[in-house]
């Protein structure tokens, strides 16, 4: 009966909450699937203010309710000692009971409603935080992945320190339209309420409060230029320490290991100096902002005391000036101490973000919509292979064939370079019904060829998200599992593989692979040794099912394995640049 009670009652959501809350509401949980967005717009003319200044706009519709949210939650915070101070005047000074209860319950409603603003307020910063990094790393994502040229080239390894640091830093931009406003605001507040106390101390605030901000502002200039400066000396090294772990093997093959971690030591030890110095920098910018904050706040509360003394101010106004006094200077510290460097930080990363779109956009321009050729839906496919004897050799695949290549490894990858990005310069040639394939815009040719790259490379999730990234109907996905002969260890799709697919041995990754590009049913497949880590009875397992599940397809299969080249229509040989000779699979 007890666990029964427990089971009834559980907290579904997930939460940790007890029995008396997990039946209450919760507002503005994450969704259970991923957001569809869309990615940042990034010209030939825009600059970094410019795509910094569209970032933080972006998202109005979340961070102007919070923006408000947070005036009411300082602004809130700025009044408890006008309140105070009135409390004083009227209730304690008089001895009259109505009004001391009058102004308690005024300043329990005041606590009340500053809290709840808070609350709010710093939920929905976050949540607008969370959205805006989910936004520029599908921007970047698609940038890297698929950009404007159509380009194959493996991102450089600093993209892993943007997609972080320099994301994390730009998102939290949106913050300076929220929490520095609020507190401007305030500032404002605080100022109006101490013109109401005495003419001079308001005015004082007017005018001091914007001279001690942009002097804090001047102040922050060579802070910023030095985090530019080690922002780049952090993602150079992180992606040459990206780029050193995965090439370990080739360093290790080459006995390079000694300058490979030479040349890594010497990158961190500038990165580290470079840390030091701007950790130097923004301390000295902190004393400096805190000294100029903190005389500022001396002068108005000197200035309060002395209107006390000179009887000019009341108790209760002297109360109230220096409680704004106080409630001025974690206003202007925190614009000093955290919105300045904010600042300074999201310029610095816009910059970053900026030239990594940029770096992998730079190829061919797209042909013209309006006169660019088209392919059929179901093109036939050439590939021109230079031979050192004689004219070029050409690798043809019917609509609806089987074609199998048997080549030198040398030659094999050339060729899938060449189909990966038909726009790199090189000898190979790539044709769709007759037309070069660099007439045709990246998003056509993407469309009609897939190309499965020998190397398996698996995300984190499960067997299902891996299978069905380009999947369509169920079926297709039952069919590609079987063809690639998974159906051994993906009884259940829903098992997770691990990070990068580590849960499975090699030959496992390699089938999930395959069946991941079956279940694409491209028009035209690429596929470049499909089955090298996998037994030879697996093996022959996928070469019988392999044409079934491509029936009514293209089928490209460069390869070495007998047994798949058997199951080819017809075997195109080459040597290294030579063409051989071509025949028909019996």
């Amino acid at each position: 009966m007890r666990n029964s009670w427990r089971s009834s009652g559980a907290d579904t959501a997930g939460l940790g909450r007890g029995p008396l809350t997990r039946r209450l509401p919760v507002f503005l949980l994450a969704p259970a699937q991923p957001l569809g967005t869309q990615a940042f717009e990034c010209g030939p003319g825009t600059t970094p203010g410019r795509f910094l200044l569209r970032v933080i706009l972006s998202v109005r519709r979340i961070s102007v309710p919070a923006m408000l949210l947070a005036i009411v939650w300082q602004v809130g915070e700025s009044a408890v000692p006008v309140v105070m101070g009135l409390a004083i005047d009227r209730a304690v000074a008089t001895g009259d009971e109505g009004q001391l209860a009058l102004w308690i319950g005024v300043l329990v409603a005041l606590y009340v409603a500053l809290t709840s603003a808070a609350r709010l307020s710093l939920r929905l910063t976050a949540h607008v935080v969370q959205l805006l990094q989910h936004r520029l790393r599908v921007t970047l994502s698609l940038g890297v992945l698929h950009p404007v040229g159509g380009t194959g080239r493996a991102p450089q390894g600093n993209v892993v320190s943007v997609m972080t640091n320099d994301v994390a830093r730009l998102s939290n931009a949106v913050i300076l339209t929220i929490i520095p406003v609020s507190r401007i605001t305030a500032i404002g507040f605080i100022a109006v309420s101490l013109l109401a106390t005495h003419w001079l101390l308001g005015l004082v605030v007017l005018l001091g409060a914007p001279v001690a901000v942009w002097s804090m502002g001047v102040l922050s200039e060579r802070l910023a230029r030095d985090t530019r400066e080690y922002q780049e000396l952090l993602a150079s090294t992180v992606g040459q320490s990206t780029d050193l772990v995965a090439g370990y093997r080739v360093i290790k093959g080459m006995r390079a290991e000694t300058e490979a971690t030479s040349r890594y030591r010497q990158a961190s030890q500038k990165t580290l100096v470079a840390a030091r110095r701007n950790a130097g920098l923004l301390g000295r910018f902190l004393v400096a902002s805190g000294a100029v904050s903190g005389a500022f706040v001396a002068a108005v509360v000197g200035l309060a005391g002395w209107f006390a003394v000179d009887r000019q101010l009341s108790i209760g106004g002297l109360m109230t000036a220096v409680g704004l006094a106080q409630a001025l200077l974690p206003q202007i510290q925190a614009i000093a101490s955290t919105s300045i460097p904010n600042l300074a930080g999201a310029r610095a990363s816009s910059v970053r973000v900026l030239d990594a779109l940029r770096d992998n956009a730079t190829s061919p321009a797209e042909p013209d919509a309006a006169t660019s050729p088209e392919a059929t839906a179901l093109p036939e496919l050439d590939v021109l292979v230079p031979s050192n004897s004689g004219p070029r050799v050409t690798i043809r695949v019917e609509r609806g064939e089987l074609v199998g290549v048997r080549t030198d490894d040398r030659t094999a990858a050339r060729v899938v370079e060449a189909l990966l990005d038909p726009r790199a310069e090189g000898e190979i040639e790539v044709r769709l019904d007759g037309i070069a394939a660099q007439k045709l815009s990246p998003a056509e040719y993407r469309s009609r060829v897939t190309v499965a790259p020998h190397r398996a490379t698996l995300f984190t999730g499960t067997l299902r998200d891996n299978v069905t990234v380009f999947a369509g109907a169920p079926e297709r996905v039952d069919a590609a599992v079987r063809a690639a002969a998974c159906d051994d260890f993906a009884a259940d799709l829903d098992v997770p593989v691990g990070e990068g697919g580590n849960r499975l041995s090699g030959g496992q990754r390699q089938r999930v692979a395959l069946a991941r590009a079956l279940a694409s049913d491209a028009p035209v497949l690429v596929l470049h040794d499909p089955t090298t880590a996998v037994d030879s009875v697996t093996e022959h397992t996928i070469a019988s099912r392999l044409r079934e599940v491509r029936a009514g397809r293209s089928t490209l299969l460069i390869a070495s394995a007998p047994a798949l080249l058997v199951a080819c229509d017809r075997v195109v040989e080459l040597s290294e640049n030579v063409p051989a000779t071509s025949r028909t699979a019996q």
